[in-house]
């Protein structure tokens, strides 16, 4: 996943530095939530159509229509390029779906037709199958290698359609989210390696990244919550042993980026806000699904740290990671969607905050106030813009204004 090319270029993962470090151990705007606050009675989402949020979200996903949708149903990568990567599809799916989730049904036929086209990057010539991480517009030259963290996010993507479908399309849901998660319990990218964890990808087993791990935890949390079938339980307990024993930092209270070396085991520091929003959401799942409570103060604690370390105070948004000084629309954002979930499950207004301000600070530096669409990267005084306009970004946004759209 997140195979943007620079992603992990050390140059510019360097350039910013000093920036980042500068500004990260500010105080924060306002304090931090506390854990002991009590819940509110009702938290439900309700179908908000006067909200601004749910306006932009329907204006981000007018661009992706006029721009980046197909007409094979597929998204391409960006304005320019005739090809497609498996996560940004599957993005688009997952921010569909949370649009259905909030009552505007017109989203459905999108969500199926792309979901039908993902068909071709599925490899039906293997018999555990798996996407492959790339293919042409038209489904043709399907390829590349198959990442976990990618097929996971599918299967999630996949599980929250699955919520918003009936009859044979919901049951088709389920059954390639369950495909999904029987590639990753059979492909062997799961060994004993640095005591255990998933390879990030089926090439070069080189790298065992946090999120890779993090959202393989939670598609098996949420197929066991659907199915009741105790190995997902048992697959999901042994991601986390991993995660909490390896990749917790405690000092910062954050998870690392990853551990990699060919088998030295180095562990890299660095930490991202997309890391540890997924690791939030896991936290949450697996207090509610797995029926351990504590998981939510665990969550809690974890949200504090990011609002202490990953928190531009001075722009009010989420860094990209601890040694990059850029913002960028998926990865950042990520932090406002389990911020959102923290207030769904404790009631605390201030992670709303955190969440708004964040998404915010996108539709003030990043978005193309012409069509609407975002672009990939800035500086964090929204200088340095980056102009290509990813499918990926796009997604995020439309999914986390319509999930904020619930409640502000």
């Amino acid at each position: 996943m997140m195979k943007k090319t620079h992603f992990f270029s050390a140059a510019s993962a360097l350039l910013l530095a000093a920036a980042v470090c500068s500004c990260k151990k500010d105080a924060l705007h306002k304090p931090l939530p506390t854990t002991s606050q009590k819940l509110p009675a009702n938290r439900s989402a309700a179908f908000n159509s006067s909200s601004a949020y749910y306006s932009k979200a329907q204006d981000t996903h007018a661009f992706v229509v006029g721009n980046i949708l197909t007409s094979y149903n597929s998204y391409r990568v960006n304005l320019t390029t005739n090809s497609c990567y498996e996560w940004y599809n599957v993005s688009q799916i997952y921010a569909d779906a949370a649009m259905i989730q909030a009552g505007d049904t017109r989203y459905n036929a999108y969500m199926n037709n792309s979901y039908s086209w993902m068909g071709h990057m599925w490899d039906s010539g293997s018999s555990i199958g798996g996407y492959f991480s790339s293919a042409n517009v038209d489904g043709s030259g399907a390829g590349g290698d198959k990442y976990v963290d990618d097929n996971s996010l599918t299967g999630l993507a996949y599980l929250d359609a699955y919520a918003v479908t009936t009859g044979t399309t919901q049951t088709n849901y389920l059954n390639s989210a369950k495909a999904v998660a029987n590639w990753l319990m059979n492909n062997g990218l799961w060994d004993s390696t640095y005591g255990g964890g998933f390879w990030w990808h089926s090439g070069t087993h080189d790298l065992k990244p946090t999120q890779t791990n993090g959202l393989a935890m939670q598609l098996f949390l949420k197929l066991y919550q659907v199915t009741g079938q105790s190995y997902y339980l048992s697959w999901a307990n042994s991601v986390r042993a991993w995660l909490e024993g390896n990749m917790y930092d405690s000092t910062t209270g954050l998870y690392i980026w990853k551990i990699d070396g060919a088998g030295s085991g180095t562990k890299h520091t660095e930490k991202f806000t997309y890391d540890n929003a997924i690791m939030l959401e896991a936290d949450l799942l697996y207090a509610s699904i797995a029926s351990a409570p504590a998981y939510v103060t665990k969550a809690q604690n974890l949200g504090i740290a990011m609002n202490t370390n990953l928190w531009n105070s001075t722009y009010h948004v989420y860094i990209f990671n601890t040694t990059d000084g850029r913002i960028n629309p998926a990865w950042c954002v990520w932090g406002s969607q389990a911020m959102i979930r923290l207030y769904q499950a404790d009631g605390n207004t201030a992670w709303l905050d955190y969440a708004q301000q964040n998404i915010d600070y996108m539709n003030s530096k990043l978005r193309n106030n012409t069509n609407y669409g975002y672009y990939t990267f800035c500086n964090f005084d929204g200088s340095g813009i980056d102009t290509r306009m990813e499918g990926v970004d796009q997604a995020w946004m439309q999914r986390t204004q319509i999930l904020l759209s619930n409640y502000r």
